[in-house]
């Protein structure tokens, strides 16, 4: 932590840490480089975090037609979680009319196979409401342990994907600074020591991060589930003092979105 910041409360004199402050574990090889660490095949789970824009012009068709679309459009969304269970399908839906300009809603999905999402994709391409649609932003990502937060004793945090549990998810791309991966491995693994600590009193807030390294623009995509917003914006406030935010690059576009079923995105739609 620099002088700026100062020494956090709860701090004892000699102590290089927060009093209750859980001891961490460094990764000394956090890639794999200097080890030669074996590539990881191991099952993992993708994210799709797909928005949608409506025409404006599908409004203007009659109330009946509408209908008969949006049913359709349903139907279509939703089979697509008639598949075995092996597949590891999963849907949350939310709505974004209201509080993002570019985007009316979004479908965040989850499954084992990348081409579950193109068969989703597919599906609603083939309906007539399909038409009406456009994608502003499209975000992929991957499940994995997390090196930062698994190294406290005992935790299993970083393990579990909990999707879609609150009434709002805030979802961002991330990028860190190329001068982040050249820093040593405990001068990261303080830094986010402290963005952990820093996050701790934030219960009602629960983080899903996910890594895009090389198979999308940005480097992970965090979506912060909660049933309290303004939880999450004074988490974020607080997160703005921690040094790691020195080494953020991007975090934008952030989206609020709202979850609805199916039926009530549409209804909210036209």
């Amino acid at each position: 932590m620099s002088e700026e910041h100062g020494k956090p409360q709860g701090v004892p004199e000699g102590s290089g840490r927060p009093s209750g402050r859980p001891r961490m574990m460094v990764d000394l090889d956090p890639s794999g480089q200097v080890s030669q660490r074996d590539p990881d095949r191991a099952r993992r789970q993708y994210l799709n975090y797909a928005f949608y824009r409506l025409d404006p012009a599908f409004r203007r068709l009659p109330r009946e037609e509408q209908a008969e679309l949006k049913r359709e459009f349903e139907q279509a969304v939703m089979g697509w979680l008639d598949a075995p269970a092996e597949a590891g399908r999963i849907l949350r839906t939310y709505s974004t009319v209201g509080v993002r300009s570019e985007a009316d809603f979004m479908f965040w999905r989850m499954a084992f196979d990348l081409r579950d999402f193109q068969e989703a994709q597919a599906r609603i391409n083939r309906t007539r409401m399909g038409g009406y649609l456009t994608q502003p932003h499209n975000f992929i990502s991957m499940q994995k342990r997390s090196q930062y937060v698994n190294r406290i004793e005992g935790s299993g945090h970083g393990l579990e994907l909990l999707p879609g549990e609150g009434t709002y998810l805030f979802v961002y791309p991330f990028v860190k600074t190329r001068a982040w991966y050249d820093l040593s491995p405990h001068a990261r693994q303080g830094m986010m020591d402290e963005h952990i600590y820093a996050s701790g009193p934030f219960k009602g807030v629960r983080l899903n991060t996910s890594y895009s390294y090389g198979i999308d623009d940005q480097e992970f995509v965090v979506a912060f589930d909660s049933d309290y917003p303004q939880e999450f914006v004074d988490l974020v406030g607080r997160l703005r003092y921690t040094e790691a935010s020195l080494y953020t690059q991007r975090d934008t576009p952030m989206f609020t979105c709202i979850k609805k079923d199916v039926a009530g995105i549409l209804e909210d739609l036209a």
